[in-house]
């Protein structure tokens, strides 16, 4: 089904309620994988960083990393949920080429954490809770890479190339309850629960939740139901989705599908879809398996997981300041409002801009050059601001040069334009490039005199009284200096030489 098969959006909610569920798999920051101590840094060769535990070879023996345990309480904390006192891992069984041992390390029916919520705030403020299910400890799958055809899937690939090296690395996968209610906003709530998630999960510091990277994905699980109904509908589950806009993008899309197909008679099929940045649409994948499919049994090689209260409390008292009480907090010491803040947020720019205070710059300054100029190149490149060639620490000391007047609002774009293309940090860079404010009253007093005799006319519009014409020579003034003149005192240069008040 094509974007131009659908129903509007409008129709599909005027009959029918979306109901959601949202799985979310968070690849943990540790330094080696879940079962084994094969490293789980990023770029080395394919297969380079693996064993014969993570390969599952007969014989091997996976022992569980402590680290991911302690993970996976802050997260179950941190979402309000009750943490189990004893829990244990399972064997899921399926085929699949990027699972080397045929079955995944999982937990089914006894998940380390369960039966919580995250309350999101949406774009206009109103507060929408998301009950959790359950948080749960497994391991990543290798990745495949199908080479040939169109469309870079298996279909049509003349070969496909495995790599394990990912194979093993510890995920927490966060399911939540059906939500419903949300109603004409269930993609925008989709959205709002990825983002706050994603902002908790960086501030428990357990991952760094690149969804970009694959760090952090969604499954975006669908039903519709007619209105007044209280049984679910079929659901679908959208794979792998790896960024906020797409998660909105792809719950819009199966409303107006599953709609399309209901109105026209027709009978949705339990599957897994693939989701298409290019137009916002979603393809069908499998048929999905039931749980009792993938013959879940317990993990014989591996030793209960039995978290003590001492401990788990112990955590509890190690959890930073929420994402959401926090910028609440920040709001109101920057003096802006919820809607100011909630553009930040998506720009991804609140650490940055807290960063850049922190090193010495004003608020409002810091706010400009993150929501502006750097906002500017970071959407043209494509990137988060974060990963822009540019510190907080340098952005302060761009707006501290300002500040005590060594740079104007131009020659600070340009100071971060040089530092952006690697030319150093901003003192080098106005030095290099020469782009200090013209100060010395004797080469402003010339520039002026010069702009005077140049625009007679305008000099004596201003003398007779029409003080808005210095605006011209002003500009006068500036373009002679390369735009390097301190604007503010040329201006009162101007009115002096003119004998005209201010």
């Amino acid at each position: 089904m094509t974007v131009t098969d659908l129903v509007s959006y409008e129709d599909a909610l005027a009959t029918y309620d979306p109901v959601m569920g949202l799985e979310v798999h968070v690849e943990l920051g540790t330094k080696t994988k879940m079962f084994c101590g094969c490293s789980t840094s990023l770029g080395a060769d394919a297969n380079s960083q693996t064993c014969p535990t993570c390969l599952g070879l007969p014989g091997s023996l996976p022992v569980v990393n402590a680290i991911g345990v302690e993970s996976a309480v802050k997260i179950g904390l941190a979402l309000n949920c009750s943490i189990a006192e004893w829990c244990r891992f399972a064997r899921k069984n399926y085929f699949y080429p990027d699972m080397p041992k045929n079955f995944q390390t999982s937990q089914y029916d006894e998940p380390i954490a369960f039966d919580g919520y995250l309350d999101v705030q949406l774009e206009d403020g109103e507060i929408f809770r998301v009950q959790i299910e359950r948080a749960h400890m497994e391991e990543d799958t290798g990745k495949s890479t199908h080479v040939g055809g169109a469309t870079g899937r298996i279909h049509g690939a003349r070969h496909s190339l495995l790599d394990y090296n990912r194979a093993g690395i510890p995920l927490i996968e966060i399911v939540t309850k059906p939500i419903e209610g949300a109603g004409e906003r269930a993609p925008e709530v989709a959205k709002a629960y990825v983002a706050e998630l994603r902002e908790l999960i960086k501030a428990l510091g357990v991952s760094e939740a690149r969804m970009e990277q694959g760090q952090m994905r969604c499954d975006v699980n669908l039903s519709l139901r007619p209105k007044g109904r209280e049984k679910f509908g079929t659901r679908s589950e959208t794979k792998n989705v790896n960024s906020l806009r797409s998660v909105e993008r792809a719950a819009r899309f199966e409303i107006q599908r599953h709609a399309a197909v209901l109105s026209s008679g027709g009978t949705i099929v339990q599957e897994t879809r693939h989701f298409h940045e290019e137009d916002g649409s979603t393809t069908a994948g499998r048929i999905k398996e039931e749980a009792e499919d993938y013959r879940y049994f317990p993990e014989p090689d591996l030793v209960p997981v039995a978290p003590s209260r001492e401990w788990v409390e112990e955590l509890r008292g190690t959890l930073p300041e929420l994402p959401r009480v926090r910028r609440n907090r920040l709001r109101e010491e920057w003096g802006i409002s919820e809607h100011d803040m909630q553009s930040i947020l998506n720009a991804g720019a609140v650490d940055l801009i807290t960063a850049t205070v922190e090193a010495g710059a004003d608020s409002a300054a810091a706010r400009k050059w993150w929501m502006g100029e750097l906002a500017r190149r970071a959407n043209e490149e494509g990137v988060e601001p974060a990963a822009l060639a540019i510190t907080p620490a340098q952005v302060a000391r761009v707006t501290a040069l300002v500040a005590d007047g060594s740079l104007n609002d131009k020659l600070a774009r340009q100071t971060i334009e040089g530092v952006l293309a690697g030319e150093g940090d901003p003192d080098t860079v106005v030095e290099k490039r020469g782009l200090k404010v013209v100060s010395d009253e004797g080469a402003l007093g010339t520039a002026v005199d010069e702009a005077i005799a140049a625009n007679a006319a305008i000099a004596d519009k201003i003398r007779g009284g029409k003080v808005a014409a210095a605006g011209a020579l002003v500009g006068a003034v500036m373009k002679a200096t390369r735009g390097q003149a301190d604007a503010a005192r040329v201006r009162e240069l101007i009115l002096e030489k003119l004998g005209v008040e201010g």
